[in-house]
C-alpha cells in the first residue's frame, strides 16, 4: 500500500514538474490575469537572462521525469530540491500568497528525500 502511494505520490510529482518545464519552452500555459508587480519585475528579470529559463526548464523536466521511475527517484527528488527551493523563495519575497501549492510541493519533496534517505548514506559516510 505505501509503495503505491509512493508512486502515485511521485507521478504526479514528477508531472507537474515537466509541465511547468515544457510551459517554459511552449508557453500553452497563460499567466495569471493578476499578478503582484514583484513577481511580474521578478519574472522579467528572469527572463532577461538568456540561459535561466531554458536551464530550469530541462532541470524541471529532468528532475519530473527521474522521480518518477522508481529506480532513479532519490536522484530525481536531489535534482528538483534547488528548483522548489527557488520557487518557494520567489513566492515568499515576491508573492507570499501563492506560498501553499509550493509548500505542500516541499512536503512531497521531503518525504521522498525520507523515503531515500539510505541511498543517500554513502555520499556522506568518510
Amino acid at each position: 500500500m505505501k509503495k503505491n502511494l509512493i508512486l502515485i505520490v511521485s507521478i504526479l510529482f514528477g508531472l507537474m514538474f515537466i509541465n511547468s518545464g515544457l510551459n517554459k519552452f511552449f508557453g500553452y500555459m497563460p499567466m495569471p490575469e493578476e499578478m503582484p508587480e514583484k513577481m511580474i519585475t521578478m519574472m522579467t528579470g528572469f527572463g532577461q537572462i538568456g540561459w535561466l529559463m531554458p536551464l530550469v526548464a530541462v532541470v524541471e523536466i529532468l528532475g519530473g521525469l527521474l522521480i518518477m521511475i522508481t529506480m532513479t527517484r532519490a536522484l530525481g527528488a536531489v535534482v528538483i530540491f534547488p528548483i522548489l527551493v527557488g520557487i518557494i523563495l520567489t513566492h515568499a519575497y515576491t508573492d507570499p500568497s501563492g506560498l501553499m501549492i509550493p509548500l505542500v510541493l516541499l512536503v512531497i519533496e521531503i518525504w521522498i528525500l525520507a523515503e531515500n534517505f539510505r541511498k543517500y548514506l554513502p555520499l556522506i559516510k568518510d
